[in-house]
């Protein structure tokens, strides 16, 4: 099954909801980056949320989502846009611990709790949009659903889960965000409050079969929700040769020439996605000559 998101109204139209399966795309990131189980929960964890929000956005505009708890696997950073493409990568991706108290991965104890996660969303002004908000759990799910009520005044919930497989491939991994409509019913709440103390972790809903909209007639009851969109999701990275090359280029004449005399060749690798950019010495020379 492919991964794909839904945009949804419940409650009609007092609550806005998303949901999303990402196997795949956590799977294309855990391959890419060789994370070891408790780097694959954070980093998924990450991205599932990350595509969520980017599908909250329009047009061409993007967001970037940095998490620095200060724990052992570093930063961890995610690019997400509009049309259902998220990337992201961990500073240390070989980070794993024991299983936590409840029998989990212990994410928290990986990320951090001194810290933040900071969101810079690009709409196509001249000014980029930033929010911050202090990690409050480490736990991921948690800290989105502070940020949303703390630095966008939207009362919301944000569950994202990924399940890892012995040999440290993805088993499942998905999420959803729920936000409450100015003037949402107390009844209304109070409704999906009981109804998210009880729902098994969404890894092991995803595990089990169900899809984006099956997630949300779980967690809103089935005749409540009103399906608006459907799209697909998947790891896509955006470099290339041209882009290192142009990286390359704007280092200048005298730094290309220092690579050459004492490297004779150059490589690069994207951080995003792992891939490596291979130029023969005869291949700097041309950019040499096309540097400033």
């Amino acid at each position: 099954m492919n991964d794909y998101l839904v945009k949804a109204l419940a409650y009609n139209g007092q609550v806005r909801a998303y949901a999303v399966s990402t196997t795949e795309t956590i799977g294309e990131a855990q391959r890419r980056h060789y994370t070891w189980p408790t780097a694959s929960a954070a980093l998924g964890r990450s991205m599932t949320a990350g595509v969520m929000m980017g599908a909250m956005l329009k047009g061409e505009d993007k967001l970037t989502i940095k998490i620095e708890g200060g724990g052992p696997i570093g930063n961890i950073l995610v690019d997400a846009n509009a049309k259902g493409e998220v990337r992201g990568y961990v500073t240390n991706p070989q980070t794993h611990f024991d299983l936590n108290e409840q029998g989990k991965l212990d994410v928290r104890r990986a990320v951090g709790t001194e810290g933040m996660l900071t969101i810079v969303k690009d709409l196509g002004m001249r000014d980029h949009f930033t929010g911050q908000t202090p990690i409050v759990s480490g736990e991921i799910g948690d800290d989105f659903t502070y940020y949303f009520v703390t630095s966008e005044q939207v009362p919301s919930s944000v569950g994202v889960g990924v399940l890892v497989n012995p040999d440290n491939t993805i088993k499942a991994a998905g999420g959803f965000i729920l936000q409450l409509m100015p003037g949402t019913e107390e009844e209304t709440i109070v409704a999906i409050e009981e109804r998210l103390k009880t729902i098994p972790p969404i890894s092991k809903l995803i595990d089990a079969g169900l899809t984006p909209e099956d997630l949300l007639n779980e967690l809103l009851g089935k005749d409540n929700v009103k399906v608006l969109e459907k799209m697909p999701v998947s790891f896509v990275c955006q470099c290339s040769k041209e882009r290192i090359e142009n990286a390359l280029i704007s280092l200048g004449k005298e730094e290309i020439r220092n690579i050459i005399d004492e490297e004779g060749q150059a490589e690069a690798i994207c951080h995003f996605c792992n891939a490596k950019y291979h130029f023969e010495k005869e291949e700097l020379e041309q950019l040499e000559k096309d540097a400033q």
